[in-house]
């Protein structure tokens, strides 16, 4: 594993001042274009799924959809897009959600998730937690079980970890990479 995350931070570039003054982002576009890197990182968060005995994979907007889509292929498992709302067509779920400045409101489609599934969420970073705890309470909403949260980085210093485990309810949260 620890190949894996030298590989992975290897190929994360800082930009300094993105996007405003004091902030450093941390882009993974040059992760994605490196096949071998891309490839171990959709292979670790099959494994991931595999081992929380996931059914399903929910990718977070937008993000969540690149990594979460090809690690459910890997993993032999459905993948379903939670998006913002407005997004998707037909009957949806809801579940709204306080940001920093202001809120946002994220869905699913009602259909795709039922009381058989176990649902891994699978996000790029997990930062103040907002988004990845109305994801978890949507999918409870539904009536799958959540098996667990998987990100490819974790922003430590913002405390995401603390607040989402409360309504983690004990489903393991993986965090491949901490800053």
């Amino acid at each position: 594993m620890t190949e894996i995350r030298e590989l992975l931070l290897s190929r994360i570039r800082d930009v300094a001042d993105y996007p405003e003054p004091g902030v450093m982002f941390k882009d993974i576009t040059p992760l994605l274009a490196d096949p071998s890197a891309f490839a171990a990182l959709s292979d670790a968060l099959a494994d991931i799924a595999r081992a929380t005995g996931a059914t399903k994979i929910v990718g977070l907007e937008a993000r969540g959809f690149i990594l979460g889509a090809p690690a459910a292929v890997r993993a032999g498992l459905g993948f379903i897009p939670v998006r913002k709302a407005g997004k998707l067509p037909g009957a949806t779920l809801s579940q709204a959600y306080d940001l920093e400045y202001g809120s946002a409101e994220i869905e699913v489609h009602a259909e795709d998730l039922s009381a058989a599934d176990r649902v891994l969420v699978v996000d790029d970073v997990l930062a103040t937690g907002g988004t990845a705890e109305a994801s978890v309470q949507l999918i409870r909403r539904a009536g799958a079980e959540v098996a667990g949260l998987a990100v490819l980085m974790e922003l430590g210093f913002l405390g995401g970890r603390a607040r989402l485990e409360p309504a983690l309810a004990g489903a393991p949260l993986e965090a491949l990479l901490t800053v």
